[in-house]
């Protein structure tokens, strides 16, 4: 396991124009998140949902990776397995900054793939940009069955928090960038690693600061030049 974990939420990427259901605006303005993205979506309300996801994976084609993606991209890059890149977002800015899918742990699912809703299938299939229903006349190529977003809808189980659970376990330097803590619990996860480091726009009442060696509230744009002084001494120093 990792001995840094990196744990970012959504405003790593608020800076490259990805708002969140917390923002008003955009998509989350237009449609209640209780009807698209509840664990019964696809039962009750299949094509809304489906309108939902395919717009925001449409939106994701012209979204760039910031600064803060990509000093942490070339730090996984430079060290390797000795860094954990564990993000909350279904966006692909990590990867559009050069990670590959399998340097970056996605705890809620991937927004440029869909799944097979056949539970003795369950195929994985990157569609980039392309809408549900253009992909394959919007049925699995394996099963024909029909695919749904390969995203954690409210109320599903998360199978990738057992991937999170076993590197906190071995985590000796915990960085959280850009979460509220509303949705995973970062005090918690700071008081296993020996040294921490928090980086926020502003403070959450969902977290603690003082339960982390080192707080920064500042964009993450900002932020990360210093965070990867700390990561590079951290590592280099071992």
């Amino acid at each position: 396991m990792a001995k840094v974990l990196i744990l970012s939420g959504a405003g790593i990427s608020a800076e490259s124009g990805i708002s969140t259901f917390r923002d008003s605006g955009g998509l989350w303005d237009e449609y209640d998140v209780n009807v698209v993205c509840n664990y019964d979506s696809m039962q009750k309300h299949e094509e809304l949902t489906i309108e939902f996801y395919d717009k925001r994976r449409a939106e994701l084609e012209s979204k760039e990776p910031n600064y803060a993606h990509k000093v942490i991209a070339a730090l996984k890059k430079r060290y390797g397995k000795d860094i954990a890149v564990i993000t909350q977002n279904v966006d692909n800015l990590f990867e559009k900054a050069g990670l590959n899918s399998d340097e970056v742990i996605h705890l809620h699912g991937f927004m440029t793939q869909l799944r097979c809703q056949d539970s003795y299938c369950e195929k994985i299939f990157d569609v980039g940009y392309a809408s549900q229903k253009e992909f394959n006349g919007g049925r699995c190529t394996s099963c024909g069955s029909k695919p749904r977003p390969n995203i954690v809808f409210f109320g599903e189980a998360a199978p990738m928090y057992e991937e999170l659970s076993r590197h906190i376990q071995d985590c000796e330097l915990l960085v959280v960038i850009g979460t509220s803590g509303n949705v995973i619990g970062v005090n918690t996860m700071a008081q296993f690693a020996t040294r921490s480091i928090l980086n926020n726009y502003e403070p959450s009442i969902a977290i603690n600061d003082a339960y982390f060696s080192k707080v920064i509230y500042k964009k993450a744009t900002q932020a990360v030049d210093e965070i990867a002084q700390e990561i590079e001494s951290f590592l280099d120093l071992r």
